[in-house]
């Protein structure tokens, strides 16, 4: 069986590759994100999750400050400012050396943020402010690629539908070509080939039947020749395809995650970091990628 090449991602200076592949913690310093367990408006508790998270295996921290779906209130960027600096600073003072991204669509965001070391910016609204791929090359962090079918930010998919009638090919076809031409923006940009996260975002901009179809073509999506980022978790399609509530969306998660891992991603954005990292570590020894940590069974002493 031929495996898919995964491309290697680089952030200041740390390789993650198919024989380990990047967990990516998530904290939303947000009152009202879709997860509740993740809703964290507490600085002290944020902070206290980051210690969790990376205990649990998180390589990175993903920080966010606005609810991505349209309810809640509109948050304007001094507010989002005032959600995610002080955290950000908190962290890079507690683990200096851990790697942190910014979760925002807003080039000023990440600018205020900037003293604090930015290692990636998290644009999931495929370029809807089109500053900030700008900013993060000036930053010298890495930056992700999104596919959004050109949804506004915040805005939930209603009616949505690609090509001339729908096919199952169609949006992926969409999600290829929108990722190629954003990934070589960045590149165009300045940022670093090797930092270009191209994430097919799953959900936004898309139906269930959509995500489904896009999650079927990750090997495709790895031969454009970037790391792939997959946030997959408790995510609304997981939760249609079972019918389960989003407290019950974990084992749902866990099954795109091993097969998005099998198919070539190396960065998964997680709130359950501990059975993340052990699905994604599993799926790379099985491909061959990693080695098992221990082998007794059968070895003769």
């Amino acid at each position: 069986m031929t495996l898919v090449t995964s491309t290697p991602l680089t952030l200041r200076g740390r390789t993650f590759t198919a024989a380990n592949p990047a967990v990516m913690g998530i904290v939303n310093r947000t009152p009202d994100s879709f997860y509740a367990a993740a809703r964290y408006d507490d600085l002290a508790r944020a902070a206290e999750a980051v210690g969790q998270l990376v205990a649990d295996g998180a390589d990175l921290i993903d920080v966010g400050g606005v609810r991505a779906g349209q309810q809640g209130d509109w948050i304007d960027e001094n507010q989002e400012i005032e959600r995610v600096l002080p955290l950000l600073e908190l962290i890079r003072a507690n683990h200096p050396d851990l790697l942190l991204s910014l979760d925002t669509w807003r080039a000023p965001v990440a600018r205020a943020c900037a003293h604090v070391r930015i290692d990636l910016v998290n644009d999931t609204w495929q370029g809807a402010d089109p500053e900030l791929v700008h900013v993060a090359a000036e930053l010298g962090a890495g930056y992700v690629v999104s596919h959004t079918g050109g949804a506004a930010p915040r805005t939930d998919p209603h009616g949505v539908s690609y090509g001339q009638n729908d096919e199952p090919d169609d949006v992926v076809a969409d999600v290829l070509d929108t990722l190629r031409l954003g990934a070589e923006r960045a590149e165009r940009a300045g940022v670093n080939p090797t930092s270009v996260l191209i994430d097919p975002t799953l959900d936004f901009g898309k139906t269930t039947r959509h995500s489904l179809r896009v999650l079927r073509a990750t090997a495709q999506i790895s031969t454009l020749g970037y790391p792939v980022l997959q946030a997959l978790s408790r995510k609304d399609f997981v939760g249609e395809t079972l019918d389960l509530a989003v407290d019950d969306r974990l084992d749902g998660t866990l099954a795109a995650t091993a097969v998005a891992g099998w198919l070539g991603t190396v960065c998964f954005r997680a709130h359950d970091v501990r059975a993340t990292r052990r699905v994604v570590d599993m799926v790379a020894s099985i491909r061959g990628d990693r080695p098992p940590m221990v082998a007794r069974r059968g070895v003769r002493h």
